[in-house]
Formats: C-alpha cells, structure tokens, sequence
C-alpha cells in the first residue's frame, strides 16, 4: 500500500528516534587514548636528551627512572608470556582443524618469522649499532646517603621478576594438555582468557609510566656518552627502517610476484587508506576490518581471508620479528657485552616461540624483548632503558610491516589453495575494479569484516590476545 510523504517523514523519524534510543542504550566504548602516550613518551624522550646534554651530571643523576620502568616490566614478563603461549597453543590447534587453508596458513607464517627474525640477526651483527656506548648497570649509591637509602627503598617494592625459560616450558606443557583435554579443558582456557585481561590491563597500567622511564633513561645514557648515543639510537631506527622497507619490497615483493603474478607497489597503493589508519594510531588492528573487506575486494574467497587475516595477526608478525633480534643486538653491543652465535641463535628459537606473545597489546613487544635478553643474558636487560625510549618511533614501521605481510600471506594463501580470482585482483590492484568505501558501514558489510563465516568459524586468535579491549599491535602489535 502506498503512503504518503507525511506517512514517510514519521517512519523515518521514528526510525531515528529508535536508532537514537537505541545508541542512548548501549555502553558506550571508551575513547582510545594510547596516541596521548605516543606523544608523551615522545616528549621525554627529546626533554632527556636536552637534559642529558645541557646537564651531564642531572641526566646520570635520573637514571633509577628507568632503572625501575624496566623493573617493572621485568616483574610482568612472566604472566604475559604464560597466559599467551597458553592460549596461543590452543589457537595453533584450532586453526590446523581448519583443514588445508588453516594447516598451509601456519607453516607460512612459522617460515617467515623465522627468516624475518634471520634477518634482523644479520643486519645487527652487521651494523652493530650499540658500539661505543659502554653502558654499566645502575648500581645503589650506598646505604649512608639518604638518598642512596630512599631509592633503595622505592626499588624494592617492585616485585622480583620469575624465570622466563621455566614459564615458557610450563606454558607449553599446560597448552597441549589442556588441548588434549578437548572440551574438558575449554572452562580453565576461558579463566586463562580472563586472568590474561588481567595480565595485559596491568601492562597497559606500566606502559603509561614509559614516558616517566624514557625520560630518566634517556638522560642517563645522554648524560653519560653525549652525542654518541643519539647517533647510535639514530643509526638503530634507521637501519630497521630501511631492513622493514627491503623485506617488504624484495622478500614480500618477490614472492607475491612469483606466486601470483601481481605487483608488491600496486598492493600498497590499494592498501594506501590502511596505511594511514595504521600510521595515526600505531596499531594494525585499527585496520583489521578493512583489510578483511579489502582483501575479499579483491578476488580472495571468504574462507581463506576468515581464517588467515586473524590468524596471521597473532602468529604472522615480520616488522616484530626483525625488531627483536636487531634491538636484542643493540642493547648488547651498547653494554659491551656482545652475544656468540650460539647465543644468538638459541635467542632466534626462544623468539620464535616467545614472539606469539608480541601481538594484540601495548607493551608487550618490550615485555617479548625483555624476556629473551632475560632468559639469554640477564645483566643485558639493565641497557633495555634505552630501547624505552625509542620504540615508539619503531612502532608504526613494525606495524605497516606486520599489516603488508598480512595481506601478502593472504594472496599467497588464496593462490595456494586455488581461492582466488587472479583476474579480478589485477584488475582491482590497477584501479579498474576500485573498492567501494561504503562496503564498510555497518549495515552493509559488518557481518563479514567482524567474524569469518559460520562453516569455517574460528576462534579469533588475536581477539584472544586483546582481551580486555585495550589492545594495541605495538605488531603491532
């Protein structure tokens, strides 16, 4: 029956009226505030330089402030390693069942960390970037100063740190059995998930201390070395920079060429928008949903892209992986404590397990970091103050790193399992087909960028390490 526009006007604003009831009725999400942190720790990080150069004496003087910052991570490393590997060795499983997609999609991702982390371990040993700092470890002043005294005290009231190489064990052992457990074990993984919120609402509560560590490790190093550390910190995030670059264009490049035929350059111009999302806030979760509706754009079957785009964000992580072996490099060259290749190498296979445990939250890439040096070299975790101050300028590289090879192994991945319209990926690529924006409003393209379809639901591995809703790739995650 027809109506009339009046008839018209009073649906469309009851309609809205609804809407607008309905909106009053949810929670709201609260606002992300981490860019507040990026630009804090930022801050200090140029104001202790200053310090450190202006005032030698002041800068040495600030040390214990990043002296107790990694304290603190250290005390967390433990827990944060347990419940990830936990909980990441349930997901391996889950995702294996998937069939030929899930199983094909792990041995990639297994093969390009390790080459990535390969990588990072060839271009510090070849750069060594830390040379010439001679860091020492922060050591009390004594018991007769008050001062002295009153640091004393305030650095024992952080917790000691747990042994990282029995946790890691623990946790794998705990992982299988409860997988061997089938649905029995499904209640302790859903307190695991609980007690990992915990875990990583906790490591969000330290990371908003880092500009505070930054500050007063920064100033320290500054004050002790002068212009020599800011060249070395300069010469570390450049050489990650132009090592994340390279193993974009030629191994990511080369093997989608090969594989697929399609352009590495191309890729990225289509995945521009992306870019920029993941650029402003550090993180390449912001960019999860476009990335599924981008990729199913272009000519990748639902399936495929359901379980390798969320997968890959917990387990394929190339930008992390060449970040902890180069920074794990830095910090011993820089204490003049440089590792042997066999350290090195047993470094490679603990971060190769260890690393699952980088994604989904901010912070816990440092917390991966300290872990290995712990786990190797404990006297090198005390020169970990100065990787504080300088991650956050590797944070985006890591994360538009992380995000490429995503999309990558997801092209890979469709080629393999002949899921993917080649045809239409070229032409979506070179602009003929271009992706409609609108695909990601709610009402049109929600159910697909937020859950892969229901005959081949997957647990989210990366929604298992975020928790809490707080999570950020620092992978970025």
């Amino acid at each position: 029956m027809a109506t009339s526009p009046q008839q018209q006007g009073g649906s469309a604003n009851t309609g809205n009226a609804t809407a607008a009831a309905t909106d009053q009725g949810a929670p709201q999400r609260k606002k992300d505030r981490t860019h507040w942190l990026y630009i804090m720790v930022i801050v200090a990080v140029f104001a202790g330089a200053a310090i450190g150069l202006i005032a030698p004496d002041a800068g040495i003087a600030l040390e214990p402030l990043g002296t107790a910052f990694v304290a603190l991570i250290k005390m967390i490393i433990a827990p944060v390693i347990f419940c990830t590997i936990v909980l990441g060795v349930g997901s391996v499983a889950k995702a294996a069942t998937v069939g030929k997609v899930g199983g094909l999609a792990l041995i990639y991702f297994l093969v390009m960390a390790t080459f990535a982390l390969v990588i990072g371990l060839v271009v510090g040993n070849f750069i060594h970037p830390g040379d010439g700092l001679h860091l020492t470890p922060y050591e009390e002043s004594g018991g007769g100063g008050d001062e002295g005294g009153t640091v004393a005290f305030l650095m024992s009231l952080i917790p000691g740190d747990i042994p990282v190489l029995p946790t890691l064990v623990l946790a794998l052992l705990v992982g299988f059995a409860l997988q061997s457990m089938g649905k029995a074990g499904e209640p302790v993984l859903t307190g695991i998930k609980h007690i990992q919120a915990v875990v990583f609402k906790l490591m969000m509560m330290i990371m908003w201390a880092a500009p505070v560590g930054a500050f007063g490790a920064i100033a320290a190093v500054v004050g002790k070395t002068g212009w020599a550390a800011i060249g070395a910190m300069a010469t570390l995030m450049g050489a990650f920079y132009l090592t994340c670059a390279l193993f974009i264009v030629i191994v990511l490049g080369g093997l989608l060429k090969i594989v697929t035929g399609l352009n590495i350059f191309l890729l990225l111009k289509y995945l521009g928008r992306e870019f920029l999302l993941i650029f402003s806030t550090s993180s390449s979760e912001s960019a999860l949903p476009r990335l599924i509706a981008k990729m199913e754009h272009a000519g990748v079957s639902k399936p495929v892209v359901g379980i390798t785009v969320p997968t890959g964000y917990s387990f394929n992580l190339d930008g992390t992986a060449i970040y902890l072996t180069m920074a794990s490099l830095f910090v011993s060259s820089a204490m003049g404590m440089p590792m042997s290749i066999p350290e090195q190498i047993s470094l490679l296979v603990f971060m190769i397990i260890a690393s699952k445990g980088a994604a989904g939250v901010t912070g816990a890439g440092l917390a991966t970091l300290a872990a290995g040096l712990q786990s190797h070299r404990p006297e090198l975790l005390d020169g970990m103050g100065v990787i504080v101050g300088i991650d956050k300028f590797m944070s985006e590289c890591r994360a538009l790193t992380n995000f490429t090879g995503n999309a990558v192994a997801t092209l890979l991945i469709g080629k393999w399992t002949n899921e993917i319209d080649l045809d239409h990926a070229r032409n979506t690529l070179s602009g003929l087909s271009p992706f409609d924006e609108l695909s990601l409003e709610p009402d049109v393209h929600g159910a697909s960028t937020n859950a892969p379809e229901a005959d081949v639901a997957l647990p989210d591995p990366h929604n298992t390490m975020a928790a809490d809703g707080q999570a950020k790739a620092t992978i970025g995650n």
